[in-house]
């Protein structure tokens, strides 16, 4: 095998700063975003390798320009099968690669560049099934307060509807983030990027958050454990994202027998559009709502909400894996192949 070069060198080892320090402590420590941006990165450079025969010693600037990034895409459709909406999300992952690159190698920001200007393909709208303050309120009614699961459940239904925050960022809160007993009460939430937000809370949800706290964490909480933790590991590991939907899907049934408008496969997005929605019907102005979602454009609020071109109108008129963290540098070792060489797994056919 030729030996690696320089170009190739610094390639592979900004791909793998980039998942296993750029994107943990910058971008998310959610594990399904870090999961998707290595997966992605794996399918690029398992595309490279496998279709256009690319090996260490030619990994290249020239491998990330445009024309191949569209080839992947249509690779992706054509040969696994991808939807629309996976081809965009993979590109989206790549683009944030590309951007970081540009900004550890200045004569590589071309290819970022490049990269927004590739169209995103067409995909089908998927709509979130709205539920109404009534479903809403029927959902709450339903866990056995008479349990301590049910009082916790209950807690933690009443704490995701009221921020709206996202599913992470409330298993991830933790109890210094609360303030519960200012005169005006809120959750500090850490949301994507590690950018910070302060939700208000309302008298309902610090009464619930008190009593649960007083039950689950004592008269003297831990200013470090996560308010909403894994009865496996303790006040200092959290609940999964799988646990919880699992209860959540077993009130939403209970619910629907109740009200029919209450999804059975209900998951705590939809909880978070739900609040999104009542606000909005609140008449709440759509840049506020925007902020408390945590998103950064307020075009991504619109389209979450599915805005209309009338409603966008008044609205803006008010405006007054644990194991793939530890991998190596595989840059130092060129005796593998490119996947290995550029610290990723070898993508699966």
């Amino acid at each position: 095998m030729k030996k690696a070069t320089n170009e190739s060198v610094i390639i592979a080892r900004h791909i793998n700063t980039f998942l296993n320090e750029y994107v943990p402590s910058q971008k998310s420590s959610s594990s399904h975003t870090l999961k998707s941006y290595r997966y992605a990165l794996t399918l690029y450079i398992g595309f490279l390798e496998t279709e256009k025969r690319i090996k260490v010693e030619n990994l290249c600037s020239g491998c990330f320009n445009r024309k191949i990034i569209e080839e992947w895409l249509q690779w992706l459709m054509e040969q696994r099968g991808c939807s629309p909406e996976t081809c965009n999300n993979r590109l989206a992952s790549l683009r944030v690669f590309l951007k970081y690159l540009g900004s550890k190698e200045i004569s590589l920001l071309y290819l970022s560049e490049e990269a927004t200007r590739i169209p995103r393909k067409k995909e089908a709208r998927k709509k979130v099934k709205g539920m109404s303050k009534k479903a809403v309120q029927i959902l709450l009614s339903v866990p056995d307060v008479s349990t301590k699961a049910g009082r916790r459940d209950l807690a933690l239904m009443i704490i995701i509807y009221s921020t709206a925050a996202r599913i992470d960022e409330i298993l991830s809160l933790k109890i210094e983030q609360l303030n519960l007993d200012a005169e005006k009460p809120s959750a500090t939430i850490i949301g994507k990027g590690n950018k910070i937000r302060t939700l208000y809370l309302l008298p309902k949800a610090v009464a619930h958050l008190k009593k649960y706290l007083k039950e689950f964490h004592g008269d003297t909480p831990n200013p470090e454990a996560y308010v909403f933790y894994s009865r496996n590991s303790g006040i200092h590991g959290k609940m999964s994202q799988t646990a919880i939907s699992k209860q959540l899907k077993k009130h939403a049934r209970t619910a629907h027998k109740i009200y029919d408008e209450v999804p059975r496969n209900l998951h705590a997005h939809q909880l978070r559009h739900a609040k999104a929605s009542h606000w909005l019907e609140d008449g709440m102005n759509i840049v506020q709502i925007s902020f408390l979602l945590g998103h950064e454009q307020l075009q991504t609020t619109m389209i979450y909400l599915d805005i209309t071109m009338d409603q966008k109108l008044k609205a803006l008129a008010t405006l007054e894996d644990e194991n793939d963290k530890k991998v190596s540098k595989k840059w130092k070792n060129v005796k593998g192949g490119l996947a290995e060489f550029c610290g990723v797994k070898l993508m699966k056919k």
